[in-house]
């Protein structure tokens, strides 16, 4: 039995660099749609930079995008997001921009124009509405943060 395909949410673009492919989503079932830059850069261990992706959006009311790191370059490189995930709001209409670092302590990593580095999640978002009292309800994790639930040799 085949499932009904979702519809898709269409997402008005605005194309920066016409040069440069619209972002895509790289397997059929893929969460993310791979984000290029647009400019060559070199970045040394531990420096970062901001990398420009050649497109804007206009995101429906209700929705926001994120900006995430890939697996790959992760595992590969030590390239991380330094604000991952990075948040596009529906009311943005600049170009969307991502602040690569990287993590590796020994090697440079370089970046060529066009080159896949990051990956852009829509979602829908709801607001909230911020209601003040003097005290939470209680639950079974309480105050607990930071490793409270173990999970690691350490804890």
């Amino acid at each position: 039995m085949s499932e009904t395909p979702r519809p898709r949410l269409d997402v008005l673009i605005r194309r920066i660099d016409p040069e440069l492919p619209l972002p895509e989503y790289a397997q059929p079932g893929d969460a993310g749609a791979d984000l290029r830059t647009t400019v060559d850069a070199e970045l040394a261990p531990g420096e970062r930079a901001v990398l420009p992706t050649g497109i804007a959006v206009a995101l429906p009311d209700g929705y926001a995008a994120f900006v995430h790191p890939r697996s790959g370059l992760a595992a590969r490189c030590g390239v991380a997001l330094v604000n991952a995930p990075g948040t596009v709001d529906a009311g943005y209409r600049g170009e969307i921009k991502v602040i690569v670092v990287n993590l590796d302590p020994r090697e440079g990593v370089s970046f060529r124009r066009g080159d896949r580095i990051a990956q852009l999640v829509i979602q829908q978002v709801e607001k909230a509405r911020f209601h003040e009292v003097a005290e939470l309800p209680g639950s079974a994790r309480a105050e607990g943060g930071f490793g409270s639930t173990g999970g690691h040799a350490a804890v």
